[in-house]
């Protein structure tokens, strides 16, 4: 009987244990289904800033260019048209 009783016990422990790592592989399924959207919303916001560094050099060179070409044509005005 008295047998009974422990291997009783042991096995109450063995599945508080198993419920314990249960619930601790489901805590770190949530985080890293967490991570992995972390991941992927950096991951985007990296290639918008490649993107955006790509193109920054056009914007600006685009904006001097609009700039000396507007420069350009008031002197003309001032000059030509007096």
């Amino acid at each position: 009987m008295e047998q009974v009783q422990t291997t009783r016990l042991d096995l109450d422990k063995v599945e508080a244990e198993i419920s314990k790592l249960f619930n601790e592989a489901v805590k770190l399924q949530a985080e890293t289904a967490k991570l992995n959207a972390e991941t992927m919303k950096l991951s985007a916001e990296s290639a918008k800033l490649q993107r955006e560094r790509y193109w920054y050099p056009v914007v600006v060179a685009t904006t001097l260019t609009a700039a000396v070409i507007g420069a350009t044509a008031a002197l003309t005005k001032l000059l030509i048209g007096s």
